[in-house]
């Protein structure tokens, strides 16, 4: 960078994300996106997390169309793609095969790793490693010391209540699973943290603790940057693209964390409802050894009001476990970002703070030192990768409620359609009493 007077704050201003090349690329990154107009920057993020919401991709369905003559064919109407980008893939990372392992100071459960790639960085096509649940969180602290201007996928929650959740049963190692594989395929499908040093030696090392303990890597010196110091100097403001990313992500943990409250309370109210069901179904089963020409009508009753009791059953056990981990991975998703718009804010004050030192120098025309355009690269990183991300999590995001909704839709019809059919198994018994009379 040639030196000159101080360069004020840049932003990106009008111009979109798919636009902004990054800033330490070559030529060759900076692609055009087609477009007749420009928009301001209120629009711009106006339309990112407004209107781009409601785009269905691959055609999706326009409205006013019919509904479907069965459930199953609502999924058949959602075509997803496995690769959002279109871009070729050369890594497949797959958890499963949970085991329990119990020692003389602690029970654990270990998950088995498989990955297969046909990248120069593995010396193998295929490897097989097994991980507990504190190396998947050792994975994250390092990918965040070393690609602080990336957004890192969340973990599950390490900690559950003890007496309420049992952390070893079937139920929540599965579902620790699944999370578990889509935190690993996140990390898989990025452009840049799936090249991460520690993310190979994730799947590959046989004896991760032993690299653990060698501490091979520290922090790059951008991670060294964020945690620099800034004695005090506080920002002025963010740019608004940046402000209005903050703005979002408040507004949309909110909405999904009283989702997730009232989702939980309706699941408890529902599993206290399966109770009452289990014990309202029998009464009438024991009634009808009591009865002459209603017995098989009250058996029918019985009978009905217990395949009821299994389809709420269902309902209840998708609901706990597809629905509300997808909820809580995204509140966690929008912390992770915040974290990120933070360090991004350390970065500008820093060179903000660099800026006025230069100013306050009583020269004409003050050179700007060698540190200064240093942390003016860094920051646009910063705004380059962050944004970058951004989109890669909005896309992310659209994709995963489209297919969750759509799945608790179709769970839902499955429910009622079973209940409807039980129901109108009891009319013909009904029936036939009314014409025997």
């Amino acid at each position: 960078m040639a030196g000159g007077p101080p360069k004020a704050l840049q932003s990106t201003g009008p111009y979109s994300l798919r636009d902004m090349p990054h800033p330490l690329a070559g030529s060759s990154s900076e692609e055009a996106v087609g477009g007749d107009s420009t928009p301001s920057p209120d629009l711009l993020m106006a339309r990112s997390f407004g209107d781009k919401d409601l785009i269905l991709p691959n055609g999706g369905t326009p409205a006013g169309t019919s509904s479907p003559a069965s459930s199953s064919s609502l999924l058949n109407r959602l075509q997803l793609d496995d690769d959002i980008d279109g871009e070729t893939r050369d890594l497949f990372v797959t958890v499963d095969d949970p085991k329990k392992h119990v020692c003389t100071m602690e029970t654990y459960i270990t998950y088995r790793i498989t990955t297969k790639s046909t990248r120069a960085e593995f010396d193998l096509p295929e490897y097989s490693v097994r991980r507990r649940y504190q190396d998947f969180d050792w994975l994250r602290s390092k990918l965040e010391e070393s690609q602080p201007t990336h957004l890192i996928p969340p973990l599950p929650e390490k900690f559950v209540v003890k007496g309420v959740v049992d952390r070893f049963s079937e139920e929540f190692v599965e579902t620790r699973r699944k999370a578990l594989d889509k935190f690993l395929k996140r990390i898989t499908d990025h452009p840049v943290l799936s090249f991460n040093e520690h993310f190979n030696v994730f799947l590959t090392a046989k004896d991760l603790n032993a690299y653990k303990k060698q501490g091979m890597a520290l922090l790059t010196r951008v991670g060294e940057s964020v945690k620099h110091v800034t004695g005090g100097y506080k920002l002025r403001s963010r740019p608004l693209e940046f402000a209005a990313i903050g703005e979002y992500l408040d507004t949309f943990a909110l909405k999904l964390g009283t989702i997730d409250r009232i989702a939980q309370r309706i699941i408890k109210e529902e599993i206290e409802y399966l109770v009452e069901l289990r014990e309202y179904g029998p009464v009438y089963s024991t009634w009808s050894a009591l009865e002459g020409e209603l017995a098989e009508p009250l058996e029918g009753v019985s009978a009905c009001i217990g395949n009821c009791s299994t389809a709420l059953e269902e309902l209840t056990d998708d609901m706990t476990e597809d629905f509300l981990p997808v909820l809580r991975e995204y509140i966690l998703y929008s912390d992770s970002m915040k974290s990120v718009l933070k360090k991004r804010d350390q970065v500008q004050a820093e060179y903000e703070a660099k800026l006025e030192a230069v100013a306050l120098r009583k020269e004409d025309r003050p050179k700007v030192p060698a540190d200064v355009e240093k942390c003016q690269d860094r920051m646009e990183c910063f705004n380059a990768d962050l944004k970058a991300d951004m989109e890669r999590w909005q896309n992310n995001k659209r994709q995963d409620f489209r297919q969750l909704l759509m799945g608790l839709a179709d769970k839902n019809i499955q429910y009622y359609e079973k209940c409807l059919m039980a129901w109108e198994s009891i009319i013909p018994l009904l029936q036939e009493k009314q014409e025997t009379k």
